[in-house]
């Protein structure tokens, strides 16, 4: 019987939404969503009830500890950690198994995004050179992983294999970088005594993957309380859930020989003691094997990867489109075009535009005109322009940034212009660039 004829309605109903959801641009096309409500509410006549949902006061007590934040400000501190939860595993897993595993494969990746980073920003301190808006230099070193892919996506097939890495790896090695700019340079007064604690517990969490602890739990709980512990300290709570992500066991119990004969025994067992019918309870015998099974299967994945494959999804189609909903409702009205002049928007513009372009590009070439690189095999200079164009996409990590560089909220909205305009130019000129670029396979 073909699997479709054994569709249930409830599958039927789903499927739409899980092909949806299987997309490579499905994210992106999320994200962009979001980000077209935010920017309908915040202009149309309820943008007051927009304005009061996000600022709207929401209190957490425990015993003796209470936190009191805007429902903006858990957005930003709280349900983004889990995206920079998913960007330390990423970096892990890309650090010991992936594009960055070794120097000659890093080199590349690594000079386009240290060009990436330098040059926007001091483009950006070049038309800020006053103390008031200079703050704000890290706005445009950043890069949207989940919009520059999902730009490339719409290429499909005549994107070379090579150039998709190039962009993954640079936009990993720039999420390092951003990572380490909030940390130096945008962390408030230090309260000593709950950066000691949280760094105590960090320290569990590594010993106890050195011990062997494979519950998520466990290092969910420890995560918990790591995130109060740096959010009292003064620096970003956010950083201590890219800590808890190296934290997080990379090993697996089991090896490929070892899987194969422990699953074939399995198997063996399964059909002596009967295949279980459709539609029907296990009998125990059955139940203890497929039991045993899922146990095999948890062994042979090692729990960086299980996180990876929960929490992806979670990030993608919740976490990232709230964070957009609740922090791109900028006002178009009619100062909107005369706020890109203004030395703070002109300066996130010019840097995400122009310092992306020419910092990855630059840096990419000289890495390999010296010889400390390799260009990918099959990806041509316009390829890399093309994607170092699309770098200058840079709206998530960037609207995060602005937040933490601009204390008044009148810069931190010019801010939001520069980068609502840098990446929409960027990934405009970006794709163009890279469909001439590039030819369909014939």
């Amino acid at each position: 019987m073909h699997a479709d004829d054994q569709a249930t309605p409830i599958d039927h109903l789903l499927n739409p939404f899980r092909d949806f959801a299987a997309h490579k641009v499905a994210g992106a096309g999320l994200l962009l969503a979001a980000t077209a409500i935010a920017l309908v509410w915040a202009n149309s006549p309820l943008a007051s009830s927009y304005h009061a949902l996000f600022e709207m006061p929401v209190d957490v007590s425990a015993g003796p500890l209470e936190i009191k934040k805007s429902l903006l400000h858990w957005i930003n501190d709280g349900l983004m950690g889990f995206f920079f939860f998913v960007v330390g595993l990423e970096i892990k897993r890309e650090v010991l198994a992936g594009h960055l595993r070794s120097a000659r494969l890093a080199a590349l990746p690594l000079a386009g995004a240290l060009g990436g980073m330098v040059v926007p920003a001091l483009l950006s301190l070049a038309l800020n050179p006053t103390a008031e808006t200079a703050s704000g230099w890290g706005v445009p070193m950043a890069t949207d992983i989940a919009f520059a892919l999902g730009v490339l996506a719409v290429l499909g097939e005549r994107v070379p294999v090579g150039l998709k890495v190039f962009l993954t790896a640079l936009a990993i090695v720039d999420d390092i970088g951003a990572i380490i700019v909030i940390a130096v340079f945008y962390t408030e007064a230090v309260a000593p005594l709950s950066l000691v604690v949280g760094g105590a517990l960090f320290a569990l969490a590594i010993a106890l993957n050195r011990a062997g602890m494979k519950s998520s739990v466990a290092y969910f709980v420890l995560g918990t309380l790591v995130w109060l512990a740096f959010l009292k300290s003064g620096v970003h709570a956010t950083l201590a859930a890219v800590l808890m992500a190296f934290a997080i066991p990379a090993r697996r119990r089991v090896d490929g020989a070892a899987f194969e004969e422990r699953a074939q025994a399995l198997l063996g067992r399964l059909r002596a003691v009967g295949l279980p019918p459709r539609a029907q309870l296990l009998t125990p015998d059955q139940e203890d094997v497929v039991e045993a099974m899922a146990v095999l299967l948890e062994d042979a994945t090692a729990p960086l990867q299980r996180l990876e494959h929960v929490l992806v999804p979670i990030v993608s189609f919740f976490v990232l489109p709230a964070f957009a909903l609740a922090n791109a409702g900028v006002s178009l009205g009619s100062g909107f075009f005369s706020a890109l002049l203004d030395e703070v928007a002109l300066g996130v513009v010019v840097g995400l535009f122009v310092g992306k372009q020419a910092g990855i590009l630059g840096f990419s070439w000289a890495a390999v005109r010296f010889g400390l690189a390799d260009l990918p095999a099959g990806v041509t200079w316009r390829q890399v322009h093309g994607v170092a164009t699309l770098g200058g996409i840079g709206f998530t990590m960037s609207l995060f940034i602005a937040a933490l560089a601009f204390p008044a909220p009148a810069d931190e909205e010019l801010a939001k212009v520069g980068i609502l305009v840098g990446s929409l130019v960027s990934a405009v000129v970006g794709l163009g660039v890279l469909r001439r670029a590039t030819r369909a396979p014939s």
